[in-house]
């Protein structure tokens, strides 16, 4: 176990100390695939519940342990507690792993601290921010939006939604034929040949572009958009929405602010076999003149908190802040704005997020119609569940099979 115990641990240090993303720090590290599938899920469990386990190692300790030996208590815990493993031979397997690290003086502090954590009953915090926060493990600033929002009961639902579904798109075969010839248990969708499918491994067809993963949300975004001829994807990375998208418009023109983020949308591209797909790095916050009034569809899906995909990517807990909220404001309304002139006359202008903070959403939405000329606001059909308010839709996650996002289509009138 301590092999298990020590593969967390390199994973997690590097989403601790380097700020790396969890999915990057798994890619990069070799570790034993014979425990592949339990350490991908305590690494993901142990970020998820970073802010209890937090909480729960402030009771415990004096003073806040050194990075590492933090780490390996994080992990500890979450396997008592979540994966109901049995305490002794954890706390065992955490003080060999301390000793293997080099940091023997501290093995009997790991093993007296999770001895006391094995046995003690928690009391949460009573003020109601602080509750929900250690409750479901989400940061302050997250929950006082969702209050703010949508209210005591309604917050509490959204944040105790559990672990996402797997969500399948296939293009080039029958999706329900072919799970059923590989005896995978799947859930059919309000989408044509998108499933939620229990227990999947990826194999050599994902390659072949047989199928690809995509949120149930972003399909639901895509569905939204109507066919055209010459669309702008403008935030277009990792690509998902790219290719979906290139079946139903003739041409796509892809854009991101980073050239390892295009090469992303290249691979999908290629690995979909999508070849009316073109891929540039730029900023679209900033203004091209030779792009004025060229589309006939502009979809701005607008850097966000991630507010609405947490239980997906449980890392944006420790990498998002209130300031960075703000910025993210600031940005949204610049980006929108200056996309929003690339877009034809009778052409349609689509603004999404995979956030459900209305500052992130409806607001930029209303800002942008207070200063921006030429713009309506269009009702929109989805077949998703989800929350229409002045024409927009918000997908929540306990209502919306789990996707966490938003959606406007303004159509450009002169």
């Amino acid at each position: 176990m301590i092999n298990y115990l020590y593969d967390c641990y390199r994973i997690l240090y590097k989403v601790y100390s380097e700020k790396t993303y969890i999915k990057q720090a798994i890619e990069k590290t070799d570790i034993e695939e014979s425990n592949r599938a339990l350490t991908v899920k305590t690494c993901y469990g142990t970020i998820d519940k970073d802010i209890e386990l937090s909480f729960y190692l402030d009771i415990l300790t004096d003073k806040t342990p050194k990075l590492a030996i933090r780490t390996i208590l994080k992990i500890s815990m979450y396997a008592i507690k979540y994966l109901g493993k049995h305490d002794y031979a954890i706390i065992k397997n955490a003080v060999e792993l301390t000793k293997k690290l080099g940091k023997s003086g501290a093995s009997g502090f790991v093993n007296a601290i999770l001895r006391k954590f094995a046995k003690t009953e928690f009391e949460l915090p009573k003020e109601e921010v602080k509750f929900l926060s250690v409750k479901y493990s989400y940061p302050e600033f997250m929950v006082k939006e969702l209050l703010k929002d949508y209210g005591r009961e309604k917050t509490e639902k959204i944040l105790s939604v559990l672990e996402p579904k797997t969500c399948l798109s296939f293009y080039s075969v029958n999706g329900e034929e072919y799970l059923k010839d590989h005896n995978i248990i799947y859930e059919k969708t309000p989408f044509d040949n998108v499933y939620f499918a229990k227990n999947f491994v990826r194999n050599s067809d994902y390659d072949k572009g047989i199928y690809t993963f995509q949120s149930i949300g972003s399909v639901a975004i895509c569905d939204v958009i109507s066919p055209c001829e010459n669309l702008l994807d403008c935030c277009a990375a990792p690509g998902g929405k790219s290719v979906r998208l290139s079946y139903k418009c003739d041409k796509v023109l892809s854009f991101d602010v980073h050239e390892h983020r295009v090469k992303l949308i290249e691979e999908y591209a290629e690995r979909m076999g999508r070849e009316n797909i073109e891929v540039s790095v730029k900023d679209s916050s900033v203004y091209d003149e030779s792009l004025e009034k060229k589309f006939d569809s502009v979809l701005c899906d607008a850097p966000c908190s991630g507010s609405g995909v947490v239980f997906e990517n449980p890392d944006i807990k420790l990498n998002r802040t209130e300031s960075s909220l703000n910025e993210l404001n600031e940005l949204q309304l610049k980006i929108l704005k200056t996309v929003s002139n690339y877009v034809k006359v009778g052409g349609n202008l689509y603004y999404s997020t995979c956030s459900i903070f209305d500052r992130e959403n409806l607001s930029i939405i209303n800002k942008f119609m207070s200063v921006v000329k030429g713009f309506e606001i269009c009702k929109i059909d989805n077949k998703l569940n989800a929350k229409e308010k002045n024409g927009t839709l918000t997908f929540l996650p306990d209502d919306s099979l789990g996707a966490g996002f938003f959606v406007a289509k303004l159509k450009r009138i002169f």
